[in-house]
């Protein structure tokens, strides 16, 4: 989830953190020491079946040195499926995951890992609430999720980066960048498909929500980027097939100046701030893109792209927080303390209280040093991020440079949210520098269908697709199950909307 680009609460904001050093040394991409990797040190666990129940199996692998990952099995949530959870162990500092075999043929389908975004927020959101294969209704009340995307494929979910959900930290230790956090989900990734080698060589998918438009950009580029060193070192490289990015924020230059649009005119619903308040935001609009433009952009000069950020949160966005809507769902009311006290979802807190029990922390393997209530979200890690101005980092070149190598990108939005909405989103698409742009953008938005249903509009061409799904919010899986597995068994198998 995500909220106001100056907000505390859990939700906005990205770093200008420089990454000349990690394009100057790719094998700091993934961690790895792939020059002094000896295959003969080397035995793959390969078989999922042989994990215990009980206690974690440690993997490591001489590539990548500093990197094991602790994995047991955890058969919950859905009794139809194996069902595994563990840490990913970087040294001191340690991250969380559960993973899920296919409904369908978990021995053939594709893979997919999942992140919830923030910064700072679980993908237990992800999990109990969204696509997972259970949902969290209350503390003792878990059911059976049909519109689970494990439904035709294997599926991650980890709590990133260091602080958030059940992730931790021997001594301190903090990740404040998209970057860094890239790095460890690169190895995670490569120590997974070497020691299950009947992964390798799957289709293999990186999909996320929210911060996830800032998150899945990076983290899919960190993974192709380490393939050739994996190829160099004798092993196999991961088939990177696609992003897919739900209600992502990736570009403030288009995001911000759509928020006029969503509360000002009927793109989704009847407009939800007054006609004064709507001409203030029109005459703001100009100085707010010049000087987010040349601050934030143009140049790295974080106090001035600070300010800017302000003066656009208190000319384009105040309006709408005055106004006591759900910035995740514009149909739907919330006032400002439910926003803070559940994100407007009361649900994240059985979720939490579901995830506090002793029985389901035993069940998951937590590890014993974390202690305290279970958070959706943490507010020092966001606000870690969005001191750095993460979100500034023009996540959309990773997008066109994935593009342009061929791995497929999906961008699909709820059309109720507010806060990374369509109209945004759609002209981030739009406005992608790569050679298939002008095609792109030539295509006229038609619609798609559920059977004889049109359940959003579509853009397509080549790699990219851009989708919006009618009735759904910011947690389009959540809104809308049926649609979103829908369009994701789609895009799985290829086929047009």
């Amino acid at each position: 989830m995500l909220t106001s680009i100056a907000s505390g609460v859990a939700l906005l904001a990205l770093a200008v953190s420089s990454v000349v050093g990690a394009v100057q040394q790719p094998f700091a991409l993934g961690g790895g020491n792939f020059e002094s990797y000896d295959a003969g040190l080397f035995s793959p666990m390969e078989d999922l079946g042989l994990l215990s129940t009980s206690e974690f199996t440690t993997l490591g692998h001489p590539a990548f040195p500093n990197y094991n990952v602790r994995i047991k099995k955890s058969d919950f949530c859905d009794g139809t499926v194996r069902a595994f959870t563990g840490y990913i162990d970087i040294e001191a500092r340690h991250l969380f995951f559960y993973f899920f075999e296919s409904r369908n043929d978990p021995d053939k389908d594709d893979v997919i890992f999942w992140t919830n975004g923030g910064p700072g927020c679980s993908s237990s959101i992800g999990l109990f609430m969204e696509l997972g294969p259970c949902r969290v209704n209350d503390v003792h009340n878990v059911t059976f999720n049909p519109y689970s995307w494990n439904e035709n494929a294997n599926i991650f979910f980890i709590d990133q980066p260091i602080g958030v959900g059940f992730s931790y930290a021997d001594y301190g230790e903090i990740v404040s960048t998209t970057e860094e956090a890239a790095k460890d989900i690169a190895s995670f990734v490569a120590i997974f498909f070497e020691h299950f080698g009947s992964f390798k060589g799957r289709p293999f998918h990186m999909a996320g929500e929210s911060y996830g438009g800032r998150y899945i950009p990076t983290f899919a580029s960190a993974v192709y980027d380490q393939n050739a060193y994996l190829v160099a070192a004798g092993l196999t490289p991961i088939n990177l097939t696609s992003a897919m990015i739900g209600n992502g924020c990736t570009d403030w230059k288009t995001m911000i100046p759509s928020y006029y649009n969503m509360q000002c005119q009927p793109k989704s619903v009847e407009p939800v701030v007054s006609i004064s308040n709507c001409v203030d935001v029109k005459r703001a609009l100009p100085r707010c893109k010049k000087w987010l433009q040349e601050a934030c952009y143009d140049t790295t000069d974080a106090i001035n792209c600070g300010t800017a950020l302000s003066f656009c949160q208190s000319y384009i966005e105040s309006p709408f927080w005055t106004a006591g809507y759900n910035p995740y769902d514009l149909t739907k009311p919330c006032s400002y303390d439910e926003l803070h006290d559940s994100l407007c979802y009361p649900v994240t807190k059985k979720i939490g209280s579901f995830l506090d029990r002793a029985d389901v922390r035993k069940s998951l393997g937590v590890d014993q040093s974390v202690k305290g209530n279970f958070s959706s979200c943490n507010n020092d890690v966001n606000y870690r991020f969005n001191a750095g101005l993460d979100n500034i980092f023009p996540a959309d070149y990773y997008i066109a440079a994935l593009l342009e190598r061929g791995v497929k990108v999906l961008i699909y939005v709820g059309e109720n949210d507010w806060i990374c909405n369509w109209v945004g989103n759609e002209q981030m698409t739009l406005n992608l520098e790569w050679t298939g742009q002008e095609a792109f953008a030539a295509k006229p938005l038609r619609d798609w269908k559920v059977g004889d249903r049109a359940v959003g509009v579509t853009r397509s061409s080549g790699p990219l697709t851009f989708a919006t799904i009618q009735g759904a919010g910011h947690m389009a899986p959540y809104d809308k199950g049926e649609e979103s597995l829908e369009l994701v068994k789609r895009w799985l198998a290829g086929e047009e909307l």
